[in-house]
This record gives structure tokens, C-alpha cells and sequence, in this order.
């Protein structure tokens, strides 16, 4: 191909671009706005005025080009590789659309507005007689799909993922955890505005057993009984600080429930089948929760968070 016909192939394709790029938006935001405004049946006319209108701009488009492209070199000619060229870009125009509505990042409005050029230049260029043109075309092709349907993808889903884990962890002083008593493992966790809790329940399944631990913010300076307690419950507070409520039951069983201050949280730890030195290990064990155990609870999905 000689220079003079470089030039004229990249001349017609930026042609083909620009054109298309300020018709499609135009056309879509006209059918957009009727249709917005008087239903389907009022961008009926919009519609159909405007196809041939922008079919027309686009083999006007291709008039530089008569001399490259066999199928520019008369006006009918033009007018049938204009509406190829028509269908096939627009094919590509509703595959980014579609990419765009699965959340695939296609960059601002203005990239976008260009990038609606690219699929009619794309096609115009599989029907310049140039190798290398068309290998080009190809590889354009293949990059859009690659990105529409992997690599956008992939980024929009480690972006929802950064997301969720960033609102997780919007109260990270809230962010405890204990080891497992011997026997048990986490069920479940939820987090609030102004709490953490995590349940732990027996591996085997037919064991009953539990133990509940919540980090909160605190309501009181210091751990402190109610002044007035229900028949059947004790509550004391050491010297360190740390409160303990017991719940006898009628039924011969009871409930403990341990609460202490932890830095700037307040935590509590309650079981009616886990022993007090088992509850107190379970305090004693608390950390902060790290990256490894979130993704654990989000993949296995036994996290919950509440507005």
C-alpha cells in the first residue's frame, strides 16, 4: 500500500469514527428522549428518520474513500457498504452496552461518547483490500472482547468486592474476634452500625452447644449491674471491671454471660452450654478480625451486614 493510500485509509476510518461518534450518541439521546416523553410510538418517527439520516452521513463519510474501497467507488455502492457497515458497528455498539450494563467500566462520559465510533470504524475496516488494515480491525475486535467479556468483568467484580469489604469494615474498632472453643466453629457473624456479633456453633451436627460474642460501642464508662434484676439472675463486677450475669433456669440450667472492655468496644460473650473458663478463654483470645478470616466469612458467606 502506498503512502497515498495510507493516508486515504486513515483518513476514511477517522472519518467513519468521528462521523459515527457525534450520530449514534445524537440518534440514541433523540430516541431516548421521545420515547422518555411519549412512549415507543413517538420515537417511531425519530427512528425512522434517523437511521437513514445517519446511514446517509456515513456513506457520505465513505467518499474519500472511493478509491481504496471497491465498495465506495459509486454512489449505490456506498450506500450498501454504509448500511453493512451500519448493522455491523451497531452490533458492536449493543455488545458494549450490554458489557456497560454488567457494570464493565467503559471510563467517563466522554470516552464513552468516542468509543461508540470504534465498532463502524472497526467494520469499515474489514473492507479495506489492506492485510495488514485488517489484521489491525481483528485485533481491535478480539481487544474489546477480551475486555468486555473478561477482563472488565473480573475488574468490576474485585471492585463490588473491594466495596463490600470496605463497608465491613466501616467500624473497624467493632472488628473482634475469638478463637473457637475446642469443638465448635463460626456459624455466623453480622455487622451493624454500632456492633459485631459472631456466632459460634458446634462442628458436628448433632451436637447442641453455642456461644454468642458481641462487640459493641459502650453505653457506660464501665461494665455496671442494672439496679433492679429479674428472679433467677445474678449479676456481680469484679475488680478488674469485668461483669458477670447468671441466669438460672427453673429447668435446672443456666446461662453466663461474661462482659468486659476491650480497648474502646465493649464485649460479651454468652453460652448456656460453654462453661465459664471456656467463655473467658474466648475473651481472652480476642483479636482483631484480619483479612484472611473476612474473606472466609464472605466466600463461605457467613457474614451479614446491617444498615
Amino acid at each position: 500500500m502506498t503512502s497515498d493510500r495510507r493516508a486515504l485509509t486513515a483518513l476514511h476510518l477517522f472519518l467513519v469514527w468521528a462521523t459515527m461518534a457525534a450520530a449514534m450518541p445524537t440518534l440514541g439521546f433523540g430516541l431516548l428522549v421521545t420515547a422518555w416523553g411519549g412512549g415507543a410510538g413517538a420515537a417511531a418517527p425519530v427512528f425512522a428518520l434517523g437511521v437513514p439520516l445517519t446511514v446517509g452521513l456515513l456513506a457520505t463519510a465513505g467518499i474519500p474513500a472511493r478509491t481504496v474501497v471497491r465498495l465506495c467507488g459509486s454512489v449505490p455502492q456506498r450506500l450498501g457498504w454504509a448500511v453493512l457497515v451500519f448493522v455491523l458497528g451497531t452490533l458492536g455498539v449493543l455488545a458494549g452496552l450490554a458489557a456497560y450494563g454488567g457494570d464493565v467500566d467503559l471510563g467517563s462520559a466522554g470516552t464513552r461518547i468516542a468509543l461508540t465510533g470504534v465498532p463502524y470504524a472497526v467494520a469499515a475496516a474489514f473492507f479495506v483490500p489492506s492485510r495488514w488494515v485488517r489484521l489491525g480491525a481483528v485485533a481491535t475486535l478480539a481487544a474489546g472482547v477480551a475486555y468486555g467479556g473478561f477482563v472488565g468483568p473480573a475488574q468490576s467484580q474485585q471492585r463490588r468486592h473491594e466495596a463490600e469489604v470496605a463497608r465491613y469494615r466501616e467500624h473497624p474498632e467493632l472488628l473482634y474476634l475469638g478463637a473457637a472453643p475446642p469443638g465448635m466453629q463460626v456459624s455466623h457473624a453480622e455487622a451493624g452500625p454500632a456492633y459485631f456479633s459472631v456466632e459460634y456453633r458446634p462442628v458436628r451436627h448433632d451436637e447442641l452447644a453455642y456461644a454468642d460474642l458481641t462487640v459493641r460501642s459502650p453505653l457506660t464508662p464501665t461494665p455496671r449491674c442494672p439496679e433492679l434484676v429479674e428472679k433467677g439472675v445474678t449479676c456481680t463486677v469484679d475488680a478488674h471491671g469485668e461483669m458477670r450475669t447468671v441466669r438460672d433456669f427453673s429447668s435446672g440450667g443456666r446461662a453466663v454471660t461474661l462482659t468486659r472492655r476491650h480497648r474502646n468496644a465493649e464485649v460479651e460473650v454468652a453460652s448456656q452450654t460453654l462453661d465459664e473458663p471456656g467463655l473467658r478463654h474466648l475473651l481472652d483470645t480476642l483479636h482483631p478480625l484480619s483479612d484472611t478470616e473476612l474473606e472466609k466469612l464472605m466466600r463461605e458467606k457467613e457474614i451479614d451486614h446491617r444498615l
